[in-house]
């Protein structure tokens, strides 16, 4: 009532501080903050600023080849990687995703697929740090950044 509307803002319809347009191909881990929209092609991990709000959308003709890690992850093009989304993730109708999916929220257009696990995840900001080690547990880590429970595994 009152113009206000009873569905919660979505971050789809924002602007966006970033476009990586269709003629461009990026090389190389990519990190940002606010808005970032990729038409073109990106071959290494892109990275939400921790603590941002940011939001990642892949339209229809954009690819990502590598990990997706932000609050609001918006997918209708293809991913070959895990996506991490601690706030909201959206995936269309055209989305295509080879990796894992954490995710905290998710909405999923009739069409989407997703070749890998979806696995959610209740607590939202814990999902920004540093999966990338953690999701791999047979693999060692490097001095000074291993887990905890790895001192465990030594006795």
């Amino acid at each position: 009532m009152f113009g206000k509307s009873k569905k919660p803002a979505r971050r789809s319809t924002g602007h966006y501080d970033t476009l990586i347009s269709g003629k461009t191909a990026i090389k190389g881990d990519l990190t940002f903050s606010g808005g970032l929209h990729v038409d073109g092609v990106i071959q290494g991990k892109v990275v939400a600023e921790e603590g941002s709000d940011a939001v990642i959308r892949v339209s229809e003709a954009g690819r990502v080849e590598g990990d997706i890690v932000a609050p609001h992850v918006i997918i209708n093009g293809a991913v070959h990687g895990d996506v991490y989304s601690s706030a909201h993730l959206e995936l269309a109708p055209k989305a295509s995703i080879t990796g894992n999916v954490y995710y905290n929220l998710i909405e999923m257009a009739m069409g989407a697929e997703v070749n890998g696990n979806l696995v959610h995840q209740k607590e939202p900001m814990g999902l920004l740090n540093d999966h990338s080690h953690r999701k791999q547990p047979a693999s060692p880590a490097p001095e000074g950044d291993a887990p905890e429970s790895a001192e465990l595994n030594n006795s």
